[in-house]
């Protein structure tokens, strides 16, 4: 079967080729009605825009490529008393695993951020230039991921599976419901606020089940939801912190506050410590993914460690499989998590289990 062209796109939707392009290259610029006739035609064709049309079609760019969230703009990132460093999110841990992955197959990495509203357009453009692609914790609309997965290989990183395509997950619900179980168990602590991602973090669900996995174990009240929800930023954290302390103070406070990742967790640390809330004195913190900066911050964080470089080493394996024209059934793949006891909840630090 022939690989669609841009003229094809343009034949079947009735515009110019120059039209097809600033869709692609500039969709604003194009009415609602024009861009959603061209997007439908490359669809049912199933185009995929390229740079180079002939490397697309042998498979011969020697490139792979990686599309995961951002969860900053340069509004945010140049906000008074934005902090640079805290846009280095566990992505750079994989992007780092797949970097070095690719490279000992021959390949080099082309990697791409985009905000959720523009995650399937990016990834279009990206598939258009590498010979497998690999999508990190991103929502894609269906149709889009369909349709790229018919011209490139494509591997999901942790977020939802999806039928016929391979799968690289970690182990987020055992991670919650051990560390969860260490605070209720070992701390004796019942009063724990959870901080959880977006709703439709397929991680941040699962880790939120493991949570009220172990309230079950416990024998205490199952948490209808997370207390609170944040955008996985170290804002996020500090605002967290201000939803739950900042209130009249009516009630019990928490003993322990569970975040769904290190990024909110090490930003309540320092919201905490300006309150004058000593950790883990007053109160127990704990984060999930065990960058390198959970390490860092005092009091030590406890955390759960995900093989982040993993992954991406996963996902090379994978891609490198598919390109190598070995027919088999979709893989899905587990990977197991450490729990790392340290001092925001009372331990020694580095203890692992």
């Amino acid at each position: 079967m022939s690989t669609p062209t841009v003229y094809d796109v343009a034949e079947r939707a009735g515009v110019s080729i120059a039209t097809v392009s600033r869709v692609y290259r500039n969709p604003d610029s194009v009415r609602g009605p024009t861009r959603e006739r061209v997007l439908a035609s490359a669809r049912e064709l199933g185009y995929v825009p390229s740079g180079s049309a002939r490397g697309l079609a042998s498979r011969s760019t020697g490139v792979l490529g990686l599309c995961y969230p951002d969860f900053h703009d340069s509004e945010s990132d140049s906000a008074p008393g934005a902090d640079p460093g805290e846009v280095a999110l566990y992505s750079d841990e994989v992007i780092r695993g797949m970097e070095r992955a690719a490279r000992r197959h021959g390949y080099a990495l082309l990697i791409a951020a985009s905000h959720a509203d523009e995650a399937g357009t990016r990834l279009t453009e990206v598939a258009g230039r590498v010979d497998g692609l690999a999508v990190l914790a991103q929502a894609v609309p269906e149709e889009t991921l369909e349709m790229v997965a018919r011209r490139v290989p494509v591997v999901l990183l942790a977020g939802e599976p999806y039928d016929g395509l391979d799968h690289v997950k970690v182990a987020n619900f055992d991670g919650q419901l051990q560390i969860t179980r260490h605070l209720l168990s070992t701390h004796r602590l019942r009063r724990l606020a959870f901080v959880g991602g977006p709703a439709d973090s397929p991680d941040g669900e699962a880790r939120f089940l493991g949570y009220q996995a172990a309230h079950l174990e416990a024998g205490l009240p199952l948490p209808a939801g997370p207390d609170v929800r944040g955008d996985l930023t170290q804002a996020a954290g500090r605002k967290a912190v201000e939803e739950l302390f900042g209130a009249s103070g009516d009630g019990p406070r928490p003993q322990g506050l569970v975040f769904a990742n290190d990024q909110m967790a090490v930003g309540a640390l320092h919201a905490l410590e300006a309150r004058g809330v000593d950790v883990p004195g007053d109160l127990a913190v704990t984060g999930f993914d065990g960058i390198p900066l959970s390490r860092l911050v005092r009091p030590t964080l406890t955390t759960v460690r995900q093989p982040m470089s993993q992954l991406g080493v996963e996902a090379v394996e994978l891609l490198v499989a598919r390109l190598s024209g070995r027919e088999r059934s979709p893989e899905a793949r587990l990977l197991p998590v450490t729990a790392m006891w340290r001092e925001s909840c009372g331990c020694a630090p580095d203890a692992a289990v």
